[in-house]
């Protein structure tokens, strides 16, 4: 938390270090908006332990701009690129969701003035979250290709990036080697880059394309480092899908996410439909939120019928 109270004004701050700074790896995101009190989003479990608090102060207009001036270092130019995405990713992998006065020139968003609403998503390294999973998406040594499906907050980035770095590392216990790993990471969040720079931890073997669309990002680790798996989130368009498969005709295993809140939903988009089609997943983990914590509901083989449960 370190990082992200480092750009959090005074005031604020100190709220959070007297009321939650003990219970960080319970808190999901922290909400400031210009007027209104802080807000906190905790976890199942701490809710349901009614963890008490002083009240919250109110976000003014001037710690709004004292924010801003933390993160962009007294210097908005830097962040243009990340102001016209609307999120901006911190030290520690923390991403900064924000929302304002939107700039726009000839009918594109070229950037975000008078900030008014902050969003901190706290990033969580959950190491060993994939390890349930590593007999299906692993078959003698081979990384399948495979797409994890879920509604948003299921953990399909977090179970993402705790895949890449087993890859990359190696699982000695189970005699699985040490893979190279190319990450396209276009927002920022599986390996939560700064200045270049993963803020979470991977094995030796991984490489990332920071802030690089997904469809252009896959061919250019596919012609320039060689990899053998692919890890990508969130795919959806048209031009992700067709190089995804690109990917696959390649030989080279793809794992990746997309937002859904059942597979029988996400197969029904035509992007996504189509990929089925080709055969392009031979693995699919399907995520389902049970209160506010994930589960998994299944592992299928689209080869096989989707009746067919390798494991509930």
């Amino acid at each position: 938390m370190d990082e992200v109270l480092r750009i959090i004004p005074k005031s604020i701050r100190e709220y959070l270090e007297i009321d939650v700074k003990q219970q960080t790896v319970n808190i999901e995101e922290i909400r400031l908006r210009v007027g209104k009190p802080v807000e906190i989003v905790r976890t199942k479990s701490d809710i349901d332990r009614q963890i008490k608090t002083t009240k919250p102060p109110i976000f003014t207009d001037k710690e709004a701009s004292m924010m801003m001036a933390s993160i962009s270092q007294h210097s908005m130019y830097r962040l243009e690129e990340e102001l016209r995405r609307g999120y901006i990713t911190i030290a520690g992998g923390h991403r900064v969701g924000i929302a304002g006065r939107v700039v726009v020139e000839k009918g594109e968003v070229k950037g975000l003035r008078e900030i008014g609403s902050f969003n901190i998503r706290i990033a969580k390294e959950k190491k060993g979250v994939s390890d349930p999973y590593l007999m299906d998406v692993c078959k003698n040594g081979i990384w399948m290709n495979t797409l994890i499906v879920g509604p948003p907050k299921t953990g399909k980035t977090t179970l993402l990036r705790d895949l890449a770095r087993q890859i990359s590392q190696g699982i000695p216990r189970k005699n699985i080697p040490a893979r190279n790993v190319a990450i396209i990471d276009e927002r920022s969040e599986i390996a939560g880059c700064v200045n270049g720079i993963p803020q979470h931890q991977f094995g030796m073997k991984v490489d990332v394309l920071d802030a690089c669309p997904k469809a252009e990002g896959m061919m250019m680790m596919i012609r320039s480092m060689s990899p053998d798996v692919l890890i990508v989130d969130e795919i959806g368009r048209e031009d992700d899908a067709k190089a995804l498969m690109e990917a696959v005709y390649a030989g080279v295993s793809v794992i990746s996410t997309v937002h859904g809140s059942s597979l029988m939903e996400v197969k029904q988009r035509p992007t996504i439909k189509k990929l089925f089609d080709q055969g392009a997943f031979e693995t699919v983990i399907e995520l389902t939120a049970v209160g506010r914590r994930a589960n998994c509901k299944r592992v299928v083989r689209p080869a096989e019928t989707l009746n067919n449960v390798v494991r509930t």
